[in-house]
Protein backbone atom coordinates (compact mmCIF):
# COMPACT_ATOMS: atom_id res chain seq x y z
CA UNK A 1 0.00 0.00 0.00
CA UNK A 2 1.16 3.39 -1.00
CA UNK A 3 0.00 6.55 0.93
CA UNK A 4 0.18 10.16 -0.24
CA UNK A 5 -0.42 13.31 1.21
CA UNK A 6 -2.94 16.02 -0.60
CA UNK A 7 -4.20 19.91 -0.39
CA UNK A 8 -7.23 20.97 -1.58
CA UNK A 9 -7.65 24.58 -2.31
CA UNK A 10 -10.06 26.39 -4.42
CA UNK A 11 -7.96 28.86 -6.75
CA UNK A 12 -9.54 32.54 -7.91
CA UNK A 13 -11.46 33.25 -5.32
CA UNK A 14 -11.20 35.07 -1.53
CA UNK A 15 -14.28 32.62 -0.13
CA UNK A 16 -14.43 28.83 0.47
CA UNK A 17 -16.45 26.83 -2.19
CA UNK A 18 -15.98 29.42 -5.19
CA UNK A 19 -13.37 29.72 -7.71
CA UNK A 20 -12.42 26.55 -8.88
CA UNK A 21 -11.75 23.38 -6.57
CA UNK A 22 -7.68 21.95 -6.91
CA UNK A 23 -5.65 18.92 -5.24
CA UNK A 24 -1.81 19.32 -5.22
CA UNK A 25 -0.16 16.37 -4.19
CA UNK A 26 3.30 18.14 -2.78
CA UNK A 27 5.74 14.77 -2.33
CA UNK A 28 4.39 12.76 -5.75
CA UNK A 29 7.36 10.80 -6.04
CA UNK A 30 7.02 7.43 -6.87
CA UNK A 31 3.18 8.12 -8.64
CA UNK A 32 3.14 6.46 -12.12
CA UNK A 33 1.24 8.38 -14.88
CA UNK A 34 -1.14 6.12 -15.19
CA UNK A 35 -1.62 6.02 -11.53
CA UNK A 36 -1.85 10.32 -11.54
CA UNK A 37 -4.58 9.52 -14.61
CA UNK A 38 -6.80 7.28 -12.13
CA UNK A 39 -6.20 9.72 -9.10
CA UNK A 40 -7.43 12.49 -11.06
CA UNK A 41 -10.42 10.85 -12.50
CA UNK A 42 -10.93 9.49 -8.39
CA UNK A 43 -11.10 12.96 -7.09
CA UNK A 44 -13.12 14.09 -10.48
CA UNK A 45 -11.85 17.99 -9.98
CA UNK A 46 -11.18 19.88 -12.77
CA UNK A 47 -7.56 19.32 -12.32
CA UNK A 48 -4.83 17.43 -10.23
CA UNK A 49 -1.36 18.76 -9.75
CA UNK A 50 1.54 16.47 -8.51
CA UNK A 51 4.71 18.30 -7.46
CA UNK A 52 8.01 16.38 -8.46
CA UNK A 53 11.58 17.28 -8.01
CA UNK A 54 12.68 19.31 -11.37
CA UNK A 55 14.76 17.35 -14.27
CA UNK A 56 15.41 21.02 -15.55
CA UNK A 57 18.50 22.87 -13.27
CA UNK A 58 16.69 26.07 -14.39
CA UNK A 59 13.49 25.03 -12.67
CA UNK A 60 12.74 25.30 -8.52
CA UNK A 61 10.24 22.38 -8.88
CA UNK A 62 8.54 20.13 -11.60
CA UNK A 63 4.82 19.91 -11.74
CA UNK A 64 2.26 18.00 -13.67
CA UNK A 65 -1.67 18.28 -14.38
CA UNK A 66 -3.98 16.33 -15.06
CA UNK A 67 -7.62 16.60 -15.55
CA UNK A 68 -9.82 13.17 -15.24
CA UNK A 69 -9.57 12.33 -18.63
CA UNK A 70 -6.33 13.81 -19.60
CA UNK A 71 -2.89 15.72 -19.25
CA UNK A 72 -2.64 19.16 -19.67
CA UNK A 73 0.59 20.17 -21.08
CA UNK A 74 0.31 23.82 -19.11
CA UNK A 75 -2.35 25.16 -17.07
CA UNK A 76 -3.64 28.39 -15.06
CA UNK A 77 -5.54 27.39 -12.04
CA UNK A 78 -3.53 24.75 -10.60
CA UNK A 79 -0.30 26.64 -11.51
CA UNK A 80 -1.71 29.91 -9.11
CA UNK A 81 -2.79 26.67 -6.29
CA UNK A 82 0.03 24.73 -6.33
CA UNK A 83 2.69 27.24 -6.10
CA UNK A 84 0.16 29.11 -3.07
CA UNK A 85 -0.08 25.70 -1.04
CA UNK A 86 4.14 25.12 -1.68
CA UNK A 87 5.05 28.30 -0.35
CA UNK A 88 2.51 27.69 3.17
CA UNK A 89 4.02 24.04 3.32
CA UNK A 90 7.32 26.11 3.45
CA UNK A 91 8.90 25.04 0.30
CA UNK A 92 10.34 28.31 -0.53
CA UNK A 93 12.08 31.33 1.14
CA UNK A 94 9.97 34.06 0.93
CA UNK A 95 10.70 37.16 0.32
CA UNK A 96 8.62 40.53 0.19
CA UNK A 97 7.02 42.13 -1.10
CA UNK A 98 7.47 39.14 -4.19
CA UNK A 99 9.45 35.93 -4.30
CA UNK A 100 10.05 34.73 -7.94
CA UNK A 101 10.16 31.05 -8.06
CA UNK A 102 10.07 28.70 -11.35
CA UNK A 103 8.63 25.62 -12.75
CA UNK A 104 9.22 22.79 -14.93
CA UNK A 105 6.11 21.69 -16.69
CA UNK A 106 5.48 20.29 -20.19
CA UNK A 107 5.39 23.03 -21.75
CA UNK A 108 8.76 24.05 -20.31
CA UNK A 109 10.07 26.39 -17.71
CA UNK A 110 8.01 29.27 -16.62
CA UNK A 111 7.97 31.76 -13.52
CA UNK A 112 5.70 32.32 -11.50
CA UNK A 113 5.73 35.30 -8.29
CA UNK A 114 4.29 34.55 -5.45
CA UNK A 115 2.94 38.00 -4.06
CA UNK A 116 4.15 38.44 -0.07
CA UNK A 117 1.61 40.79 2.67
CA UNK A 118 3.74 40.12 6.06
CA UNK A 119 5.44 36.89 5.32
CA UNK A 120 2.19 35.38 4.19
CA UNK A 121 1.53 34.64 0.11
CA UNK A 122 -1.32 36.61 -0.73
CA UNK A 123 -1.51 35.37 -4.22
CA UNK A 124 -0.48 34.31 -7.04
CA UNK A 125 1.08 35.15 -10.61
CA UNK A 126 1.98 33.22 -13.43
CA UNK A 127 3.70 34.20 -16.50
CA UNK A 128 2.38 32.75 -19.39
CA UNK A 129 3.89 31.51 -23.45
CA UNK A 130 4.04 33.97 -25.70
CA UNK A 131 0.71 34.76 -27.19
CA UNK A 132 -0.36 32.77 -30.68
CA UNK A 133 -3.57 32.73 -32.60
CA UNK A 134 -4.42 30.14 -34.94
CA UNK A 135 -7.57 29.52 -37.70
CA UNK A 136 -10.66 31.74 -37.66
CA UNK A 137 -14.18 30.13 -37.15
CA UNK A 138 -16.32 30.56 -41.21
CA UNK A 139 -19.32 28.47 -40.08
CA UNK A 140 -20.90 31.27 -37.57
CA UNK A 141 -24.19 29.32 -38.07
CA UNK A 142 -22.06 25.52 -36.93
CA UNK A 143 -20.68 27.97 -34.12
CA UNK A 144 -24.12 28.94 -32.71
CA UNK A 145 -25.64 25.30 -33.20
CA UNK A 146 -22.43 24.05 -31.43
CA UNK A 147 -23.59 26.06 -28.05
CA UNK A 148 -27.04 26.39 -28.47
CA UNK A 149 -27.26 30.08 -30.06
CA UNK A 150 -28.81 32.04 -31.91
CA UNK A 151 -26.40 33.38 -34.75
CA UNK A 152 -27.46 36.90 -33.96
CA UNK A 153 -25.91 35.97 -30.53
CA UNK A 154 -22.61 35.80 -32.28
CA UNK A 155 -20.12 38.91 -32.51
CA UNK A 156 -18.11 39.03 -35.88
CA UNK A 157 -15.70 42.11 -34.94
CA UNK A 158 -13.74 40.91 -33.62
CA UNK A 159 -13.83 37.47 -35.11
CA UNK A 160 -14.04 33.86 -33.46
CA UNK A 161 -10.72 32.45 -33.77
CA UNK A 162 -8.11 30.57 -31.57
CA UNK A 163 -6.01 32.15 -29.00
CA UNK A 164 -2.77 30.36 -26.99
CA UNK A 165 -0.81 31.54 -23.92
CA UNK A 166 0.50 27.66 -23.84
CA UNK A 167 -2.85 26.29 -24.20
CA UNK A 168 -5.03 26.70 -27.21
CA UNK A 169 -8.92 27.25 -26.97
CA UNK A 170 -11.36 29.00 -29.73
CA UNK A 171 -12.24 32.68 -28.52
CA UNK A 172 -16.03 33.43 -29.18
CA UNK A 173 -17.84 37.16 -28.83
CA UNK A 174 -21.03 37.36 -27.99
CA UNK A 175 -23.33 40.50 -27.70
CA UNK A 176 -24.15 39.94 -24.04
CA UNK A 177 -24.37 38.35 -20.96
CA UNK A 178 -27.35 36.96 -21.32
CA UNK A 179 -26.31 35.03 -24.35
CA UNK A 180 -22.91 33.76 -22.64
CA UNK A 181 -25.32 32.41 -19.34
CA UNK A 182 -27.73 30.73 -22.26
CA UNK A 183 -25.27 28.37 -23.54
CA UNK A 184 -26.39 25.21 -23.76
CA UNK A 185 -23.90 23.47 -25.90
CA UNK A 186 -25.14 20.59 -28.15
CA UNK A 187 -22.43 17.90 -27.47
CA UNK A 188 -22.46 15.94 -30.90
CA UNK A 189 -22.09 19.55 -32.86
CA UNK A 190 -19.68 21.14 -30.14
CA UNK A 191 -17.21 17.84 -30.27
CA UNK A 192 -17.67 17.94 -33.97
CA UNK A 193 -16.57 22.01 -33.92
CA UNK A 194 -14.19 21.12 -31.45
CA UNK A 195 -12.39 18.32 -33.42
CA UNK A 196 -12.12 20.46 -36.44
CA UNK A 197 -10.66 23.19 -35.23
CA UNK A 198 -8.09 20.91 -33.34
CA UNK A 199 -9.25 22.61 -29.87
CA UNK A 200 -9.74 21.28 -26.46
CA UNK A 201 -11.52 24.47 -25.06
CA UNK A 202 -13.97 26.83 -26.04
CA UNK A 203 -14.19 30.27 -24.10
CA UNK A 204 -17.23 32.46 -25.05
CA UNK A 205 -17.51 35.90 -23.31
CA UNK A 206 -19.17 39.21 -23.09
CA UNK A 207 -17.87 42.41 -22.09
CA UNK A 208 -21.28 43.10 -20.23
CA UNK A 209 -20.63 41.71 -16.72
CA UNK A 210 -22.62 40.75 -13.56
CA UNK A 211 -20.40 43.35 -11.54
CA UNK A 212 -19.59 46.81 -13.49
CA UNK A 213 -16.17 47.06 -11.51
CA UNK A 214 -15.11 43.89 -13.57
CA UNK A 215 -13.74 43.91 -17.72
CA UNK A 216 -15.06 40.53 -19.00
CA UNK A 217 -18.15 37.90 -18.18
CA UNK A 218 -17.13 34.27 -19.63
CA UNK A 219 -17.53 30.80 -19.79
CA UNK A 220 -15.56 28.20 -20.53
CA UNK A 221 -16.29 24.06 -21.80
CA UNK A 222 -14.51 21.15 -22.78
CA UNK A 223 -15.06 18.16 -25.18
CA UNK A 224 -15.99 14.84 -23.05
CA UNK A 225 -12.27 13.47 -23.64
CA UNK A 226 -11.13 16.02 -21.16
CA UNK A 227 -13.23 15.06 -18.03
CA UNK A 228 -14.43 18.71 -18.00
CA UNK A 229 -17.63 19.89 -19.62
CA UNK A 230 -17.41 23.35 -18.11
CA UNK A 231 -14.85 24.71 -15.86
CA UNK A 232 -15.66 27.40 -13.33
CA UNK A 233 -12.29 29.39 -13.41
CA UNK A 234 -9.73 29.01 -16.51
CA UNK A 235 -6.20 30.60 -15.98
CA UNK A 236 -4.84 29.04 -18.87
CA UNK A 237 -7.69 30.14 -21.39
CA UNK A 238 -8.25 33.47 -19.53
CA UNK A 239 -4.79 34.73 -20.05
CA UNK A 240 -5.43 34.04 -24.11
CA UNK A 241 -8.68 36.12 -24.03
CA UNK A 242 -6.80 39.06 -22.14
CA UNK A 243 -4.19 38.79 -24.77
CA UNK A 244 -6.87 38.38 -27.56
CA UNK A 245 -8.79 41.31 -26.07
CA UNK A 246 -6.13 43.75 -26.40
CA UNK A 247 -4.60 42.12 -29.58
CA UNK A 248 -7.89 43.63 -31.39
CA UNK A 249 -8.44 45.98 -29.71
CA UNK A 250 -11.77 45.90 -27.85
CA UNK A 251 -9.93 46.64 -24.71
CA UNK A 252 -7.29 49.65 -25.70
CA UNK A 253 -3.76 48.81 -24.91
CA UNK A 254 -2.20 50.79 -21.83
CA UNK A 255 1.19 50.64 -21.50
CA UNK A 256 3.25 48.99 -19.12
CA UNK A 257 0.67 47.22 -18.36
CA UNK A 258 -3.35 46.64 -19.06
CA UNK A 259 -4.91 45.15 -16.54
CA UNK A 260 -8.60 42.82 -17.03
CA UNK A 261 -10.43 40.95 -14.34
CA UNK A 262 -12.33 38.32 -16.23
CA UNK A 263 -15.18 37.03 -13.65
CA UNK A 264 -16.58 33.74 -14.17
CA UNK A 265 -18.00 30.80 -12.79
CA UNK A 266 -21.44 32.79 -11.88
CA UNK A 267 -23.34 30.58 -13.60
CA UNK A 268 -22.53 27.41 -11.63
CA UNK A 269 -22.47 29.12 -8.54
CA UNK A 270 -18.82 29.33 -7.96
CA UNK A 271 -18.10 33.02 -8.47
CA UNK A 272 -14.38 33.61 -9.84
CA UNK A 273 -12.25 36.41 -10.09
CA UNK A 274 -8.89 36.18 -12.65
CA UNK A 275 -6.76 38.65 -12.84
CA UNK A 276 -4.54 39.12 -16.43
CA UNK A 277 -2.02 41.33 -17.10
CA UNK A 278 -0.97 42.47 -20.43
CA UNK A 279 2.02 43.83 -20.89
CA UNK A 280 2.23 46.23 -23.61
CA UNK A 281 4.51 47.98 -25.96
CA UNK A 282 2.89 50.07 -28.18
CA UNK A 283 -0.19 48.20 -29.51
CA UNK A 284 2.03 45.11 -29.55
CA UNK A 285 1.31 42.53 -26.42
CA UNK A 286 4.91 41.46 -24.98
CA UNK A 287 3.78 39.22 -21.96
CA UNK A 288 0.89 38.04 -20.29
CA UNK A 289 0.41 37.03 -16.69
CA UNK A 290 -2.71 35.44 -14.80
CA UNK A 291 -2.91 35.95 -11.12
CA UNK A 292 -5.35 35.07 -8.33
CA UNK A 293 -6.08 34.20 -4.67
CA UNK A 294 -5.88 30.90 -3.06
CA UNK A 295 -8.52 29.21 -0.19
CA UNK A 296 -7.46 26.12 1.42
CA UNK A 297 -10.21 23.92 1.98
CA UNK A 298 -9.12 19.90 2.39
CA UNK A 299 -5.91 18.38 3.98
CA UNK A 300 -5.94 13.94 3.48
CA UNK A 301 -3.97 11.20 2.51
CA UNK A 302 -5.07 8.98 -0.06
CA UNK A 303 -3.79 5.63 0.26
CA UNK A 304 -3.98 2.71 -2.71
Amino acid sequence: MKSYRFVQVDVFTSRAFGGNPLAVFPDAEGISDDEMQMIARELNLAETAFVLPPDDPRADVKVRFFTPGTELPFAGHPTVGTHVVLAQEGRYKLESPVTRIHQQIKLGVLPVDLIVEGGTVERAIMTQAELGFGDFVDDIHLLADALGLRPGDIETDPPPRIATTGLPGLMVPLKSREAVDRIQPNLPVFNKLCEMMHVDQIEPFSMQTWDPSNTVHARNFGPPWTGVLEDPATGSLGGALGGYLVHHQVIPPEEPTTRIVIEQGFKMGRPSLIEVLVDVKGRSVRQVRVGGQVVRLIEGTLTF
